[in-house]
């Protein structure tokens, strides 16, 4: 199933198949945008949970826009904040494996940690989510009109319906019941997304007047609507995930994400199923993936897009991709290595830095040394993901 493509958007096109670099708190951890450009990537996924909560929705707003904002002028993502209000420091996360209970609200919190505490995530009712701050403590909630609202506040070309993202432990009928309660958010997303729209639309209709002055504030006014995808859930069960397709694909949204978890094992086996069901004429986006592995299993089962923060969090952390596979570059052996990260490797740490100076600047805890591998890693995933586009363009796959 695997395709080449052309997404449209206000600030450019997206040649997919493609690997979206993730800009979390509208930055990519340690680079700057012409370092993200240079190295080849076409488009910045943002988090809306993250900016939710800091500096604030309304803040980006009045700058103009995460583009203004982060001086990022090519395409733009912002997911829904569903995954990080489900289960960022917990049901997900490092120190806990999630739990359910079912009375009156549902209820997803940590098992007790190392040093006796218990951390409460998130209170999921059929309206929303109530959720703390991983910052501060503070009290929100989430319902799927308020993460449009916020949505629509970044600016970004594309967004994401809300949706329950269920741990990954959690049993067939709980996936189920949360996937029907996805499927009843994505219908009040998209219905919020349209209003929002018009809303828009109505409070500057008077730019349709035929000048020039006009129609270039009506091309600013379109890059204010952002296309709408819906999201796909259903955990690894294939009845559920086949079924959560068929209705998603069927409401009408401008593109689709498929989210939830996978076994690594089978996870585009999972993504065929739902691939050979949605409308083929529309994007598909596979969220949070970002292994050389899993990005060719998702490209030949039919997707389009990736995102992950997997490649720099890695480089941050001293872990170097390769096609011989990954490099540690605190193994001694480097030290006094004085060749490129990877010999033919085009990026800029390659071809001018060598194993044995990102080694150095890891152990002496050198800011520069995030800098130059995450810039590698990017680089390896942003063009491996292109070379394979360019092979399904030649016929090579």
């Amino acid at each position: 199933m695997g395709r080449a493509g052309i997404i449209h958007t206000p600030h450019g096109d997206i040649l997919t198949p493609a690997f979206v670099t993730v800009g979390t708190k509208a930055t990519v951890k340690a680079l700057t945008p012409e370092m993200i450009n240079s190295l080849g990537s076409q488009v910045v996924l943002a988090n809306t949970y993250h900016l939710y909560l800091q500096p604030g929705d309304e803040l980006v707003k009045k700058a103009g826009g995460l583009h203004n904002f982060m001086n990022w002028d090519g395409p733009m993502m912002t997911d829904s904040g569903g995954f990080q209000v489900f289960s960022l420091g917990a049901a997900f996360g490092e120190g806990g494996v999630s739990k359910f209970t079912k009375e009156g609200e549902q209820k997803i919190e940590t098992l007790a940690q190392e040093d006796g505490t218990t951390v409460k995530l998130a209170k999921i009712d059929e309206d929303g989510v109530t959720f703390k701050s991983h910052i501060d403590g503070s009290e929100h909630r989430f319902t799927p009109e308020k993460s449009m609202q916020i949505q629509h506040n970044l600016g970004a070309d594309i967004i994401f319906a809300f949706d329950e993202c269920t741990s990954p432990l959690a049993d067939y009928d709980y996936q189920k019941q949360a996937m029907e309660r996805t499927h009843r958010w994505a219908k009040r997303s998209l219905d919020e997304h349209k209003k929002i729209s018009q809303e828009l639309e109505n409070s500057r209709s008077f730019t349709l007047k035929g000048s020039d002055a006009d129609k270039n504030f009506s091309n600013s006014f379109d890059k204010q609507n952002p296309a709408l995808f819906g999201i796909v859930q259903g955990g690894r069960h294939q009845d559920l995930r086949e079924e959560s397709a068929r209705i998603i694909g069927e409401m009408g949204f401008d593109g689709f994400g498929i989210g939830g978890s996978f076994n690594k094992e089978d996870m585009g086996t999972a993504v065929g199923w739902v691939n050979a069901i949605l409308p083929e004429d529309k994007p598909r986006h596979l969220l949070g993936i970002g292994e050389p592995e899993d990005i060719a299993a998702g490209i030949k089962n039919g997707v389009d897009t990736f995102d992950c923060v997997t490649p720099t969090r890695m480089a941050r952390n001293g872990t170097l991709i390769t096609k011989n596979g990954r490099l540690n570059i605190f193994n001694a052996q480097y030290r006094e290595d004085f060749g490129p990260i990877e010999d033919g490797c085009q990026c800029y740490t390659c071809q001018n830095f060598s194993r044995a100076y990102l080694a150095h600047l890891f152990r002496a805890k050198e800011m520069l040394a995030a800098t130059l591998a995450s810039v590698h890693n990017l680089y390896f995933l942003v063009n491996l993901t292109k070379q394979i586009r360019q092979d399904i363009l030649d016929g090579k796959i």
